[in-house]
């Protein structure tokens, strides 16, 4: 019997290594969500958010003081939509999915053991017999290497990805912010010309019941202002619509956003656009999408590359083990799957179709950024011309505006001219501010092609 223990150690082993490996394994623990503590939890955030500061003097490289910042500039409004924004989250948790698979990738497949005890009813021989069949799988051709280059390749795009987003959360960001400016810059000067309306109108009554002007006159002017106050009240809807656009391009609930000032200064600011073919060349060598689908293509190659190496079949070694009558049997088998009825044909065509389709949605990538560039260049440049014109035009009337004043004072022209004058300065005034937020859409337009800021 102690012979027989002896010999039983090999199996015993194999056994204990067994339950040792699976005692290593990772456990499950769970993590629920629940909609209403979300909800809550949105609903709390604010601009005031210590784990906020720490996250923005990490990336601004210097300390903010003080806390809660008195102004919120573009660059730290950009911040604080960094790290509240959702799809920034979903981003990066594709990313670390992506990088997942570069373990999974670099795996090598466990070999497996089969321990078959069994007996005999024979008396004069030993009742025990004892089978140990190990499987060593070998991988052939590369495969591994294959599978770390094509995990590599998507995890490099999905980082590619979160810095795509990145920049559609900055944008989204500015384009609201660009909205709710000039809605307000809009709304004080449509109020400044409501006034006047309503002085002219004043006068107008007055002049018409002393019989110095006709009544179309005066109705003429009534519409005018009335058609004024209309747009005003436009733009104070348009003014709380973007308040909450704003809001959602932080990431936090409309009411974090009460008693923040923010500093508009970027948005007068109108930066000389490089030359086209600059703009090209760096939105193509430089853009996270472009160099992301560059990053899928090398994916697909490799995919490429790993389905043609199935073709050749994976080697199994199995030596065996036996313990039978106090005796050990040893024996070596190599198993392989015969490559005859097929050959990964299947896989390996489509792979390659693959491959053909990454690369024709990487031209169409490249077609559709280079007529982004055309066309944001060409309206960047068109509506700098145009508020040149304006301004030019509002520079005008501020001059007649300033003659009739003095005008006025001396005594050389009517109140109603002056009127007229304040009236004719404040409409080329709202031309100018239109003109202007038009040429920062186009601003923003032709930095969204390159997907990177112009500098003065």
């Amino acid at each position: 019997m102690t012979n027989v223990l002896k010999n039983m150690k090999l199996p015993l082993f194999a056994l204990c290594l067994m339950v040792t490996s699976i005692a290593g394994c990772a456990t499950f623990h769970s993590k629920p969500i629940s909609s209403a503590g979300n909800a809550s939890a949105f609903e709390a955030r604010t601009l005031e958010n210590p784990g906020l500061k720490k996250f923005m003097e990490q990336n601004l490289h210097r300390e903010i003081r003080p806390w809660p910042s008195i102004s919120w500039d573009f660059p730290m409004l950009t911040l604080a939509a960094f790290y509240y924004s959702p799809d920034l989250d979903t981003a990066r948790a594709r990313w670390q999915v992506a990088k997942a698979g570069i373990i999974t990738a670099g795996e090598r497949p466990n070999p497996s053991i089969s321990v078959a005890p069994g007996g005999i009813s024979n008396p004069p021989l030993s009742p025990f017999i004892i089978t140990v069949i190990p499987n060593i799988p070998i991988e052939t051709a590369g495969r591994r290497g294959y599978r770390l280059a094509l995990a590599g390749h998507l995890a490099r795009a999905a980082y590619l990805d979160v810095k795509t987003t990145s920049w559609q959360v900055r944008s989204r960001l500015r384009a609201s912010l660009l909205d709710l400016y000039f809605s307000m810059e809009t709304a004080a000067e449509l109020n400044h010309q409501v006034e006047v309306q309503k002085e002219l109108v004043q006068l107008l009554s007055v002049l018409l019941a002393n019989g110095e002007i006709p009544r179309p006159e005066l109705t003429r002017a009534q519409i005018s202002l009335d058609g004024s106050r209309l747009k005003w009240m436009d733009v104070q809807r348009q003014i709380a619509d973007n308040h909450a656009r704003l809001a959602a391009a932080l990431g936090v609930p409309l009411s974090a956003l009460q008693q923040v000032k923010i500093s508009y200064h970027f948005l007068k600011r109108f930066p000389k656009a490089p030359s086209l073919s600059e703009l090209r060349r760096k939105a193509l060598l430089s853009r996270p999408d472009i160099l992301s689908a560059l990053a899928t293509y090398a994916a697909a190659q490799s995919a490429l590359q790993l389905e043609i190496a199935r073709q050749y079949p994976d080697v199994n070694l199995g030596p065996g083990y036996s313990f039978q009558d106090s005796e050990n049997y040893w024996s070596l088998g190599v198993t392989l799957t015969l490559p005859i009825l097929n050959q990964n044909q299947g896989p390996i065509a489509r792979a390659r179709a693959r491959r053909k389709q990454v690369a024709a949605a990487f031209t169409a990538l490249q077609a559709r950024v280079i007529e982004e560039l055309d066309q944001g260049e060409a309206g960047y440049r068109e509506m700098l011309l145009k508020l040149k014109t304006a301004e030019a035009l509002d520079a005008a009337a501020k001059v007649q505006l300033d003659s009739a004043r003095r005008a006025f004072i001396e005594g050389e022209t009517s109140r109603l001219a002056l009127l007229s004058a304040r009236l004719v300065y404040y409409t080329d005034l709202l031309q100018r501010t239109r003109a202007s937020y038009q040429a920062q859409q186009a601003l923003g337009r032709l930095e969204d092609a390159v997907e990177s800021p112009l500098r003065d």
